[in-house]
């Protein structure tokens, strides 16, 4: 495994779109943008799905590739609660399905959505859930938290209002790791509000891991996933730290020499996933574990596993909707971003308008590229055509021959051993990747 690794560890894309975003090349107008809506709810009106983007945080991790907002002042938080909503209340004027069509998923991301206090949660989601119905069956309400700035009030507040799943950033539990990443937070903390989340009821808990930090070491992560085990998360996220210091200029920190690179790295990963592996965690689509009484991992069992920019989810909906500043939506015709600088966001919404900074409308080729590659990604495999089935023998010919993938009955299947270089296989399906090759490097390594 640890040459495989070495042989297939090479700047790829993470697929949570298609396009992915360096080839987004024809925004929609705000126009187009609500008619794709439109489309979306005429075709199936079953439910849709909302991310809100919550961008505060009182420090800033050097890892985080997010879009934040650095600040201790909470005074901040009303104004973005009001704009949040306000921007809701366009698309609803716009689009007023949008009032009685079920809301099957809602998601707070950050940022730090614990940066918001239990009575800045509770006014925003009461103000949300008057807008909008909430689905009466398999709803799920997700929020990702900072652990070092959550309190039982704030679960108490979520749970109120229908919230089953949260995901603690926890990344490494070493003390000079977490030194160097500017994050300091004992196991304790991480202890106390994951029991605290299970004593109220939430059925799914998550934990964020990150492998290559700064000082980590075969001894650290080993300590880390060990007592991430003990903890015993419904899911995990064992993410691989992505250097992008050409967009996250705070990555420059680093010292060069206290980053794993290249074979120590990988030798990382492969020690946390085994030690998943053997503690009764399964592999789910690209990055992620579970145990097998979680959604995730029933839902990928009946192929009904879906993947998005949140990433993986056990909901699918054809319509995401995103709030905030960055916020990313998607619908089967286009992406939509929202503006990513905060007072040009909250300018553009309190002048009635929707903040639109960019997206990409799909052509047919795309559509097509598009269900493929999800397919792959949440199924470990995909119908070809007569053309691929002969074009993929050659472009991923060193993957057959390792014993990665293989054809079945015109399908291409990622095997077992295949599973930690789905990104690579994917890649065959990138006809926009394949035509022009990027000249700068835009994606971050595969492992």
């Amino acid at each position: 495994m640890s040459e495989l690794l070495k042989k297939y560890d090479i700047p790829a894309p993470r697929y949570t779109s298609y396009p992915t975003v360096p080839y987004w090349d024809q925004s929609p107008t705000t126009e187009q943008w609500l008619q794709h809506i439109r489309q979306t709810i005429q075709i199936n009106n079953s439910s849709w799905s909302l991310y809100l983007h919550m961008p505060f945080c009182e420090t800033l991790c050097t890892f985080c590739g997010c879009n934040t907002s650095i600040t201790k002042d909470h005074g901040k938080e009303a104004p973005y609660v009001k704009v949040l909503l306000k921007e809701l209340d366009l698309y609803l004027a716009q689009v007023p399905e949008l009032k009685t069509i079920p809301l099957k998923q809602i998601h707070l991301g950050g940022g730090s959505p614990t940066f918001f206090s239990a009575a800045s949660l509770d006014e925003l989601l009461s103000g949300l859930f008057s807008k909008v119905s909430k689905a009466k069956s398999e709803f799920e309400g997700a929020i990702e938290v900072d652990p070092r700035r959550t309190q039982k009030e704030q679960l108490e507040v979520l749970k109120k209002w229908g919230f089953n799943r949260i995901s603690l950033g926890v990344q490494d539990f070493h003390p000079e790791v977490q030194r160097l990443v500017n994050r300091i937070q004992p196991f304790e903390v991480t202890e106390r509000v994951t029991l605290e989340a299970r004593s109220l009821g939430f059925d799914s808990i998550n934990f964020d891991l990150i492998y290559g930090l700064a000082k980590q070491t075969p001894e650290s992560i080993e300590d880390t996933t060990l007592k991430t085990i003990q903890l015993r998360p419904d899911r995990i996220a064992l993410y691989s730290l992505a250097i992008v210091p050409w967009i996250k200029p705070q990555q420059k920190l680093f010292k060069d020499e206290d980053l794993p690179k290249g074979e120590e790295k990988r030798k990382l990963y492969e020690i946390a996933r085994d030690l998943l592996l053997k503690n009764d965690y399964v592999e789910i689509g690209m990055d992620h574990f579970a145990l097998k009484k979680d959604a995730l991992y029933k839902k990928s069992q009946n192929k009904e596993l879906h993947r998005n920019f949140m990433g993986y989810t056990d909901q699918k909906t054809d319509l995401l909707l995103g709030l905030g500043v960055s916020a990313i939506s998607e619908t089967p015709f286009s992406f939509h971003q929202n503006e990513k600088v905060l007072n040009v966001y909250e300018q553009k919404v309190n002048k009635d308008q929707l903040p639109t900074l960019r997206g990409h409308v799909l052509n047919e080729e795309d559509k097509i590229q598009r269900v493929k590659i999800l397919k792959f990604m949440t199924e470990y495999e995909v119908n070809l055509d007569q053309e691929e089935e002969v074009e993929v023998k050659d472009f991923l010919k060193e993957m057959f021959k390792d014993d990665l993938i293989t054809i079945k009955e015109h399908r291409l299947i990622l095997l077992e051993k295949g599973k930690p270089f789905l990104r690579n296989a994917a890649m065959f399906f990138d006809k926009r990747l394949k035509k022009a090759t990027p000249l700068t490097r835009v994606f971050s390594q595969s492992i």
